[in-house]
């Protein structure tokens, strides 16, 4: 598939990759998907069920990031407060890094907890927002700024909740609104699209069949749990400027079991991603230009 020379060329071949894959990759699929135009409003390529309200897992720890970083705009919290990691906050077994060192307790710094939670999907780093912006309070300043689908489940706990709810569409415009600049702070924005670009993140997916400096174009967050495989983010020009936006949720493929690689819609999401580079790798977007930092492997020293 080869770049076309404008918007609205570039999103029917982005529908075109959609529905296909997604046809082959069967199940149930909701998405919002959208080229930046320079004449305009972005272009809707796909709108599959954009406003069903679903389970967004962990694809709403960018929604969680979003209320905690708020309250740092505001002075209410710092990236470099300390938090406790205390044996009854890890949660036994989840992804991420957490729950793996089994030296408790220690206590690492508010920025460190949301570096694990963006980048390699850290469960305990869930909770460890928490005890910083609980429940309710996350979930109205969601709504303040504009998202009341965008919500967290709460629970008995109030420093606990599940991650809950959104739609394809609200997804897409809470990125669109983090890309603006409208959502955060400058530092805050910069802080978050960092850990969603970085080489950490989230590669199975969108970013699997890409360069090391395609995937720093890409910000992204996947969200798995049960049979359910979901991703959102933004693709960049070679500028820096946000050219094309995507939130994608799947559920009810084969092999629910398989939370690897290999499992057919993550599959169809790698396959798209090589997809929608493509299609707009030739454009020029729109809005804020975010240039990354280049990250490179060390040998240490």
């Amino acid at each position: 598939m080869t770049a076309r020379g404008t918007p609205a060329q570039a999103a029917a071949l982005v529908a075109a990759a959609y529905q296909q894959h997604t046809l082959d990759a069967g199940g149930s699929w909701q998405a919002y998907v959208s080229v930046a135009d320079p004449a305009g409003a972005p272009l809707p390529a796909v709108a599959d069920e954009p406003d069903r309200l679903l389970e967004a897992y962990s694809v709403n720890k960018i929604a969680v990031a979003v209320a905690v970083l708020d309250k740092v705009d505001r002075g209410l919290l710092t990236l470099t407060q300390r938090l406790d990691v205390t044996s009854a906050i890890v949660i036994p077994g989840g992804d991420g890094i957490f729950s793996l060192d089994g030296a408790y307790p220690s206590s690492v710094t508010l920025g460190h907890a949301l570096a694990a939670l963006l980048t390699v999907s850290d469960d305990t780093a869930v909770r460890l927002c928490g005890l910083v912006c609980p429940a309710a309070e996350l979930n109205t300043i969601l709504q303040a700024k504009g998202f009341p689908n965008t919500q967290v489940q709460p629970v008995a706990n109030p420093n606990r909740f599940y991650l809950g709810t959104s739609t394809p569409r609200e997804t897409h415009g809470l990125l669109r609104a983090l890309v603006a600049g409208t959502l955060l702070a400058p530092a805050s924005t910069a802080f978050l699209l960092r850990q969603l670009r970085a080489p950490i993140a989230h590669t199975d997916g969108v970013r699997r069949t890409m360069s090391s400096d395609e995937r720093a174009r890409v910000a992204t967050k996947g969200g798995w749990y049960a049979d359910a495989r979901n991703e959102a983010g933004v693709i960049f020009d070679r500028a820096g400027a946000p050219v094309l936006t995507y939130a994608l949720f799947a559920a009810g493929q084969a092999d629910p079991g398989n939370f690897g690689g290999t499992h057919p819609a993550v599959t169809a999401r790698a396959k798209m991603g090589r997809s929608f580079l493509d299609a707009v790798d030739g454009l020029t977007g729109t809005g804020t230009a975010h240039r990354v930092s280049r990250q490179r492997p060390s040998n240490g020293g």
